[in-house]
């Protein structure tokens, strides 16, 4: 079996033998190169052609937020991101990093002694050899202004007129792999006065969400937190779903379930859409964006069959189109829309709905 390629950009001696000695145990990788700076591993690039990169985010001279900036720029390679603590400074950098086109991150493996050594070292491995078969690109739009070839995928697109006259009462966004950049575009796009209160369920390690609901809170415009059971959901905030546990949406309150992972997932974006379907029907807007695998397919097309509105992230767009892929093949989309479309399209069909509703 062919090795995956790696490459570590870390400035530590001692880490970059440890790293080197962890990803050398894994059968699946092989380190092809280790650079202390950044200038040096985009000097290597070219030479090595890693498969995935190692990147340490605290470097001498160019940090590893710009060197992800360069990296995806003018040599897209998938990079995961290993940072120092998951409560510092760091996370806030790594974050940051996801949103220039880093795809994951996970906490720098501790020494061989440590209780979480083990876990920690195997959490890397796995991100490396996963994220390694992601094909990243360069961007070659704008987001902001620009608009990508459009690809109808065959789905028809909706009237909003043509839906039931209840208005919506909450949207469920679901996202994994490039989920973080993909969130924070579709949340500024909504803007501070959309009226529905957001679920969220974002695939992400469990030592960095509380960091990322805090980097989210601080970088769109809307309050972030961690759902907390019992709470009702209320206009302007956005509830993350807790740490290894399912977000369920139950009389108009959150409840949790710790209950057997959903497609190899716990929080599920299935589950929270399918109590969304079960207690909202249509009055719930579902949203599936960029994410390996298909979790939230099933759930969005519980949404799509209870009458609920329910859009993908279109092929144009998402970092990897695994999520929004298996929704679209089993029926559950009602619209498959570029990224920096469906922040504009929710806004229309919830003024839609509050339309209809005052004409009645």
């Amino acid at each position: 079996m062919k090795k995956i390629r790696v490459m570590i950009v870390e400035d530590s001696p001692v880490v970059q033998q440890f790293l080197e000695h962890i990803i050398n145990q894994d059968p699946r990788l092989e380190v092809v190169a280790v650079a202390s700076t950044a200038e040096k591993a985009l000097g290597l690039m070219s030479q090595v052609s890693p498969a995935v990169i190692s990147m340490d985010i605290r470097l001498p001279g160019m940090n590893g937020l710009k060197a992800t900036q360069h990296i995806m720029r003018e040599q897209p390679t998938p990079i995961v991101v290993v940072a120092g603590s998951v409560t510092s400074e760091d996370l806030q950098i790594s974050m940051s990093a996801l949103c220039y086109g880093a795809l994951a991150v996970v906490e720098k493996p501790v020494g061989t002694t440590h209780q979480d050594y083990q876990a920690l070292a195997t959490q890397l491995c796995t991100q490396l050899a996963i994220m390694s078969q992601v094909k990243v690109v360069r961007q070659r739009w704008s987001r902001d202004s620009g608009e990508p070839p459009s690809k109808a995928n065959g789905i028809q697109m909706a009237n909003p007129a043509l839906q039931d006259s209840n208005s919506y009462e909450q949207l469920g966004i679901v996202a994994s792999t490039g989920g973080p950049s993909a969130v924070l575009k579709l949340l500024g796009d909504l803007g501070p006065h959309f009226p529905l209160p957001i679920a969220l369920v974002q695939h992400m390690s469990e030592g960095f969400l509380s960091g990322f609901a805090s980097w989210l809170d601080g970088a769109c415009p809307f309050r972030v937190t961690i759902a907390e059971e019992g709470e009702r959901p209320a206009q302007g905030t956005v509830y993350l779903a807790p740490a290894n546990q399912h977000l369920c949406l139950e009389r108009g309150s959150w409840r949790f379930d710790a209950g057997d992972p959903v497609s190899s997932q716990r929080p599920s974006g299935t589950v929270l859409l399918r109590s969304m379907a079960k207690n909202l029907g249509s009055r719930a807007l579902g949203v599936l964006l960029t994410g390996m695998g298909d979790d939230g397919a099933a759930g969005l097309k519980a949404l799509h069959d209870a009458g609920g509105y329910t859009i993908a992230e279109d092929v144009s767009t998402a970092v990897v189109y695994g999520m929004p892929g298996a929704a679209v093949r089993i029926g559950a989309v009602r619209e498959s829309l570029p990224l920096h479309r469906i922040g504009n399209r929710l806004k229309q069909l919830v003024a839609a709905q509050q339309e209809l509703s005052h004409a009645k």
